[in-house]
C-alpha cells in the first residue's frame, strides 16, 4: 500500500487510517508527521490517531468532503491513500471521494486504494467520467482475505477539475 510512497512524494492524504496500521508504515518510509493528513470518521479512531500521531493533522470528517480540506499550498499533495470500503458505498459517495481527492493532487500525484474485492473497487464508469485509469499494483496473501491495491491517477490529458462524470446504473 505504501510502496510507491517516500519522503519525497510530498504530503499525503489518508482516508480512514483506523488504529493507524497504513500511517506507521507511511512515517517508517521517510513521510513526515507534519505532511500526514489523517481524516477518520469515527471518534474513538480519530482520538486514538490524534494520541498515536500527535504531529500529524486529524480531522474527524466524512471522507466524501475530502474536498473540503485546506492546505497550506492547495494542489500539493504527492498521495491519498485509502482503505475506505468503496465497493459498499453509493456511486455518488465514491465520486465525492475521488474527486475530491484529486483536487488536492499535484500533477502525477496517485491515489492508493487497499480492497478485499477481486478487482478494483472503483467502478469502470466511474473512473472514466472522472478522467481516471487505475492499476492492480499489488497483492497480499498474508491477509485472510488476500487483499489488492490499485493506484488510481489522472489520465494526462483531463484537466484538473473536470467534474464531467458518467453515472452508474445498477
Amino acid at each position: 500500500m505504501t510502496q510507491d510512497i517516500t519522503s519525497r512524494t510530498g504530503p499525503v492524504i489518508e482516508l480512514g487510517p483506523g488504529t493507524g496500521v497504513f500511517t506507521a508504515k507511511l512515517l517508517e518510509r521517510g513521510v513526515r508527521p507534519e505532511d500526514l493528513t489523517l481524516v477518520e470518521y469515527g471518534a474513538n479512531f480519530a482520538r486514538h490517531l490524534e494520541t498515536r500521531f500527535p504531529r500529524a493533522r486529524v480531522l474527524r470528517m466524512d471522507a466524501a468532503r475530502v474536498g473540503d480540506i485546506k492546505f497550506r499550498n492547495e494542489a500539493s499533495v504527492g498521495a491519498a491513500i485509502s482503505g475506505l470500503p468503496l465497493l459498499s458505498m453509493p456511486d455518488h459517495k465514491v465520486i465525492a471521494i475521488l474527486d475530491g481527492a484529486f483536487a488536492h493532487l499535484k500533477p502525477g500525484g496517485a491515489f492508493y486504494q487497499f480492497t478485499y474485492g477481486p478487482r478494483c473497487p472503483v467502478a469502470r464508469p466511474i473512473l472514466e467520467g472522472l478522467g481516471l485509469s487505475a492499476t492492480h499494483i499489488g497483492r497480499t496473501m498474508l491477509n485472510v482475505p488476500p487483499a489488492a491495491v490499485y493506484r488510481i491517477v489522472r489520465h494526462p490529458a483531463r484537466a484538473p477539475r473536470d467534474r464531467t462524470v458518467a453515472t452508474v446504473t445498477p
